[in-house]
């Protein structure tokens, strides 16, 4: 009996640790390399990286812009009336805007007004990341309401110690946003997007990156505005590819 009991639990054990080993994930560093990795440990200030030779790579984690799963899939082309749809979500700060009815709305109000950004689109952003626990901390090291990276939070001007601290967060992911509004043109998906994967990835993509990550995320920020999400958005059938090691 015992020695059924202890093949169950190596075969146990086995099993997971093939699982573990199967799954691999993409490292997006700041400047827009991609690391694919196996395997990964986030700490207070570093992190530690298992690539799929088996190596180790150790560094700090203000290098890490995202960590996305290492899937694609095809982002089918959208039809003219279909953009037009997304076309109406309003990034800029309207005249008459009110602090949203959730959470840490006049925060929000405050950060919207001061990077002229439209408070709803902050308030729905923060939604999706972390549903306004200020306390949330993605396994992947994104930490507080808008679910910062530290590096993110380093570039706006908030430090690791401030991201659980409400307005501090909210500060910082407002300006990130206001930063996407600008560097896209006012695009809502690719700035949606960007928020999701970074910048370089949706310059990379030109336009929404095959993530199945970043595209479900897309869809998630559109409902929680009100915006009808377009069919091309939908989650295409098919197979999963799996992504380069570039």
């Amino acid at each position: 009996m015992l020695r059924r009991l202890s093949l169950a639990v190596a075969l146990g054990t086995l099993a997971l640790f093939a699982a573990s080993a199967a799954r691999a994930e993409l490292v997006l560093l700041q400047g827009g390399d991609v690391v694919k990795v196996k395997a990964y440990e986030m700490g207070a200030e570093q992190a530690r990286l298992t690539l799929p030779s088996g190596g180790v790579l150790t560094l700090s984690v203000l290098r890490i812009d995202r960590i996305l799963a290492d899937e694609i899939i095809p982002v089918p082309e959208m039809p003219p009336e279909e953009a037009e749809e997304i076309a109406g979500v309003v990034l800029e700060f309207p005249a008459d805007a009110v602090a949203p009815p959730t959470p840490y709305g006049a925060e929000v109000l405050e950060a919207g007004r001061k990077f002229q950004v439209n408070p709803s689109v902050v308030a729905a952003v923060m939604r999706v990341e972390s549903a306004f626990n200020h306390r949330a901390r993605s396994r992947k090291g994104a930490r507080g309401l808008m679910q910062l990276m530290p590096a993110t939070a380093a570039r706006f001007g908030v430090a690791v110690h401030e991201l659980y601290t409400p307005a501090r967060n909210i500060e910082a992911g407002t300006r990130y946003l206001r930063f996407l509004v600008d560097h896209f043109e006012g695009d809502a998906v690719r700035v949606i997007a960007a928020y999701n994967a970074g910048e370089h990835a949706v310059e990379r993509y030109g336009g929404i990156p095959p993530y199945r990550e970043t595209q479900e995320y897309v869809r998630r920020v559109l409902r929680a505005l009100g915006a009808e999400v377009p069919p091309a958005l939908g989650a295409p059938a098919g197979t999963v590819t799996r992504a380069s090691t570039r």
